[in-house]
Formats: C-alpha cells, structure tokens, sequence
C-alpha cells in the first residue's frame, strides 16, 4: 500500500507552501512518516531543497518574496534531479496568479501539476469563472485539457474533484469515490499535494503511486465522514486516518 511504502521511506518533504494550511500539511505528512520542512527564505531554500526527496511548490498565499523562493528552490531542484510538484492554488484568480504560474511552468521542469477544474482551465488558458481559490464554473472537457497539460509540459496531471482524474499525456484513469466535506475543511487539496510529492518518491513507479494515492485519499474521506458528525472531528479523523492506514494498511 502506498501510506506504507512512504512510512518506509521516510521522504523529506519541502513544501513552499501558504500560511493557511502549513500546519495541516505538515501534521499530514508526518502521520505518514514522511519529514515535513516549509523554508522559504530566500537565503535558504537552494540549500533546504538540496537536502530533499521531493519539492512542493504551493501558491495558496502568494507574494513577490515566496516567487523569487519558488523560482530559486525549483532551478535548484532540477539541477540536482529531486522532483517538483506545483499546486496552482487560485490560479486564475487574478493577473498575478496566473502570471506567476505561466512562469513557474517556464522556468521550473515539474514531475506533476495537482490541481482542481479551475486551475486546470487557467492553465489551459480556457474561459471560466474562478471563485476566489475554489474551482468556480465554466465548460471544458477536463479529460481532454489535463492530457493536453501533460502532453505540452511533459509531466503528470491531477485534477481533483467529486472524481479525479490522472493523465501522463499517454496513459489517464479516472478515480471515483471520496465524499464532499473533504471541501468543507481547508488544506485537504494541499495536503493531498504533498502526499503525491512523497508517493512520488516511495517508489519506480509514480503513475501507479499516485494513482493509489488518489484512491486511498477517497478512501480516507469516506471513512471519516462515516464515522464523525462534526467538522472539527473530521479534520482530525483524516489524520487519523492516514496514521492509521500508513503503519497497518487496509484491514
């Protein structure tokens, strides 16, 4: 199962990530026994990276300092071969954030872009009405756009949602599952960046890591719905969960 074979691994995580979900993030990875670290001084980050398993790129709170983090810790990464991961958080929210991650995509080679419809359609350059950070509404063919995404920066795409979706450019599967209050606490799309950033590296076969990684995640959101009536509880469950299913697997 993939949560173990990151509990053996025990990747360390560093995750350019927005003040809104660091704690959640962090907690998230080390109940999988990954290692969290969330440096983004400027001074640090080309170091910190070079110490990694694996880079997460996370523009939920973006500003003109964590951009110049973001390019230098991505370049760094890429000379050094550790993989990178881009979360577009609001992508098309505004002319920053979309300006940031056209640049981001030109100046970083990323292993997977995990994202929802809307950042998918901002990345896509396709019309649509964002919602502040939530994915918003509009047409396109997700399936179609997320292969192309794929196919142009040769990378993986995941584009989450009521059913998620998976595309290498060649091969693609659709996950279904999970359960709707997973939208209702925040961080649980950040966290689930994360977590792809450490399947990635738990194994030789990152398509079919992460593929399992999405369909443990929906697993993990219908057994705490199942089991707690309240938010607040839910929040924990999933870390629970994730405890849980990392050291003993599915019973």
């Amino acid at each position: 199962m993939i949560l173990q074979a990151i509990r053996k691994k025990q990747p360390l995580i560093h995750s350019i990530t927005n003040y809104v979900v660091a704690n959640f993030q962090a907690n998230g990875l080390l109940a999988i026994g990954a290692s969290p670290v969330m440096a983004d001084e400027l001074q640090e980050v080309e170091k910190m990276v070079s110490l990694a398993s694996a880079l997460l790129i996370n523009i939920g709170t973006l500003n003109e300092r964590t951009k110049e983090s973001m390019l230098l810790a991505g370049k760094k990464a890429n000379a050094l071969g550790i993989p990178v991961i881009l979360d577009p958080v609001g992508a098309g929210a505004t002319a920053f954030r979309k300006e940031t991650v056209k640049q981001l995509l030109a100046e970083i080679k990323f292993v997977l872009i995990r994202c929802n419809i809307g950042e998918l359609a901002a990345i896509a350059n396709i019309s649509w009405q964002q919602k502040g950070v939530d994915s918003g509404s509009g047409s396109m063919a997700l399936s179609d756009e997320a292969t192309k995404i794929a196919q142009q920066y040769k990378c993986m795409v995941i584009v989450t949602g009521e059913e998620d979706f998976i595309s290498d450019g060649v091969q693609s599967r659709w996950i279904p599952g999970g359960h709707r209050q997973m939208t209702e606490i925040t961080g649980t799309g950040c966290l689930l960046s994360a977590i792809c950033g450490a399947a990635f590296v738990a194994g030789d076969e990152p398509f079919a890591q992460l593929g399992d990684t999405l369909k443990t995640y929906k697993k993990i959101a219908e057994n705490a719905y199942s089991s707690t009536q309240y938010i607040g509880d839910f929040q924990i469950t999933v870390l629970n969960e994730l405890h849980r299913l990392s050291k003993e697997g599915e019973q």
